[in-house]
């Protein structure tokens, strides 16, 4: 699967991104120095974009052989993965490859015999379990997306996972900034790439109030919209409204929706009924890893005629004459049709998955089999990392205060 990228500005894009990404390169220096990858395989499914190409090259950089493959097939930026194949590392992406393309890449990363995987989505992993169905040589997985960390857990539940993965998703360094703010940010740069159209005074409806819906609503507030939330959970739904937002149920929000943003980790969270009612002129966006959230089979259904109207904007109208605009194809909105997250954010993203994989190369063998939080000192020395960078310092405890909370914890 070739590369129709620019070399040039690929080199340009990584080196943008490292300048900006303290940890992660600091990090890159100590694997240069010590590598604790040597002699050991790193296949990763990722969004491959420059951001993901700085993570790549530190663990390359640690002695690692790396394989890398798309996570998603419209996420993919030509130009950094013709700049990692300057740098050795096999990259099966391209944007707008097939689903036959993407499914192959993925093949490909397990023919590698990997020894740790770095996975988003746990595609690779669900592969090795269908595929091979023993553990082989792989030390174990880290994951960063929710919608993997539930695949995990399905898998250790039944007691059919095979080796220890860890749930870098829930570090505090990940969903209290990536999804938050990442996402927050780079789904209404998605939205607004594709469509040139304005936020204030619209009706905006996000599709789940998990850390990603937070960011999302957060920032469509921001710019003026009146922003509902939908929720199936009753503590998120309580906790949108208590945080000022309406709530209601899909059904009654898409009857005043200018913008439904599904960001659930579940699927077809707008579908048949809610087409059926849904105001003229909607956007429909996606924020959530995979592309079923947003139904288009029920849409292409009921919709008599479909046509691109922009480049990741497609008009499907409805017998009556009303429009439905579905953007980016119902993929990932933030990298179909944006840039993907900040690079600060995905600085302390990819610095967790980067010592999470390290953790493994080192004691994965000696793990169970389950899904593992990051440890927790991991998570902490990204945080003392990121402070610095961000022009913040923080108190030291006194002797009495560390004395007191040792007490407390002791329950004395």
């Amino acid at each position: 699967m070739g590369s129709p990228g620019d070399l040039d500005a690929g080199r340009q894009k990584v080196d943008w991104a490292r300048s900006h990404m303290p940890i992660l390169e600091g990090i890159r220096r100590r694997f240069e120095s010590e590598k604790p990858f040597q002699g050991l395989t790193v296949s990763a499914v990722l969004h491959v974009e420059s951001k993901t190409a700085v993570l790549a090259l530190a663990l390359a950089a640690g002695g690692a052989e790396v394989h890398l493959a798309a996570g998603n097939p419209l996420s993919t930026d030509d130009d950094a993965v013709a700049a990692l194949g300057e740098a050795g590392i096999e990259t099966l992406a391209r944007r707008g490859e097939t689903v036959a393309e993407y499914r192959e890449g993925i093949r490909r990363m397990l023919d590698a015999d990997p020894d740790v995987i770095v996975d988003d989505g746990a595609d690779l992993v669900a592969l090795v379990h269908s595929e091979r169905g023993e553990r082989g040589r792989i030390r174990g997985s880290t994951e960063e997306t929710t919608t993997g960390v539930v695949r995990l857990k399905a898998l250790e539940r039944s007691g059919k996972l095979l080796f220890p993965a860890i749930d870098v998703n829930d570090a505090d360094m990940k969903h209290l900034f990536d999804n938050r703010y990442g996402t927050g940010q780079s789904t209404i740069d998605g939205v607004l790439s594709a469509t040139n159209l304005l936020i204030a005074g619209r009706v905006a409806v996000v599709a789940g109030y998990g850390w990603c819906g937070k960011g999302v609503a957060a920032r469509l507030r921001g710019l003026g919209a009146d922003v509902v939330v939908t929720e199936v959970d009753p503590v998120r739904a309580l906790e949108a409204r208590f945080d000022g937002f309406r709530v209601m149920p899909m059904l009654d929000a898409a009857r005043e929706a200018d913008l439904i943003v599904t960001v659930t980790g579940s699927t077809r969270v707008v579908r048949d009924e809610h087409f059926r009612v849904l105001k003229d002129g909607c956007l429909l966006a996606n924020a959530g890893h995979f592309d079923v959230e947003v139904s288009r089979t029920d849409l292409e259904g009921l919709a008599v005629s479909h046509r691109p109207v922009r480049r990741n904007v497609e008009e499907y109208r409805f017998a009556d004459g009303r429009r439905a605009f579905l953007l980016g194809e119902g993929r990932l909105i933030n990298l179909a049709a944006g840039q993907g997250h900040p690079v600060e954010v995905m600085d302390l993203s990819f610095a967790l998955q980067a010592l999470s994989a390290e953790h493994l190369a080192k004691n994965g063998r000696s793990l169970a089999p389950r899904v593992h939080p990051v440890p927790r000192h991991l998570d902490q020395a990204v945080a003392i990392a990121a402070l610095p960078s961000m022009g913040a310092r923080v108190d030291e405890p006194t002797a009495e205060q560390r004395e007191y909370a040792a007490a407390w914890e002791a329950g004395t």
